[in-house]
């Protein structure tokens, strides 16, 4: 299970919180899908490499699944979020996925988000996250019941983190690569996996010396 970093006043599991979202400046004149890509990736440098980028597609893909999903068109969303898929190197999305704005996968491939995730705005996922259920839902009747994660606004989650069940991740938290989540966590958390230990022929085991200090941003 995960190390949680909390708040003092916050340090038990709170329930489902409202997101609270705040202005984010905008970079560019292209649209806000577009746009949040120059804001947080220093690699895109122009918009035609931008339109390359396998997480801009997915979520294009992915905005019109939703609408005929949401229309109670059958089985066409589906096949355009199964086509996506393919297009995209392994972002699975499904149409009933409810996503919010300024929404960044950065890098893309191995990405998977349940049909009842929710994701408020301004959130960034790295490659292999999985927002999923846990345990067999068909036996509660309604295979449609909450049992997927809710995202609120301004989370990043790291590389191959998995957030399971129908939690709530509080707004501007961070989930640190190859976390485990499985509890909801309060607002302005950070969640970080067992760090790796270094195994020397000279010695006994010993932790890495840590990079957090010095890079905020490197466990995420």
């Amino acid at each position: 299970m995960a190390q949680t970093t909390l708040p003092d006043e916050q340090a038990e599991t709170s329930p489902a919180l409202p997101p609270v979202s705040s202005p984010t400046p905008r970079r560019t004149r292209w649209p806000d899908d577009i746009d949040v890509i120059f804001e947080k990736d220093p690699a895109a440098r122009n918009i035609f490499e931008v339109l390359t980028y396998q997480g801009l597609h997915a979520i294009l893909w992915h905005r019109v699944a939703h609408v005929l999903y949401r229309s109670g068109v059958p089985v066409l969303p589906r096949v355009i979020s199964q086509i996506a898929r393919v297009l995209t190197g392994g972002i699975e999305i499904h149409p009933g996925a409810c996503i919010g704005r300024r929404f960044f996968i950065d890098h893309g491939t191995g990405v998977v988000i349940g049909e009842t995730a929710e994701i408020g705005d301004n959130v960034m996922l790295y490659h292999q996250v999985t927002l999923g259920a846990t345990g067999w839902w068909k036996h509660r009747g309604d295979g449609r019941v909450k049992r997927h994660p809710t995202i609120q606004d301004n989370v990043t989650i790291g590389v191959g983190a998995s957030v399971l069940g129908p939690i709530t991740i509080g707004h501007d938290s961070k989930i640190g690569a190859m976390a485990l989540v499985l509890e909801s966590i309060p607002p302005h958390s950070v969640v970080v996996a067992q760090p790796a230990r270094l195994h020397t022929p000279e010695g006994p085991t010993k932790e890495m010396e840590s990079l957090s200090d010095e890079y905020p941003d490197y466990v995420i």
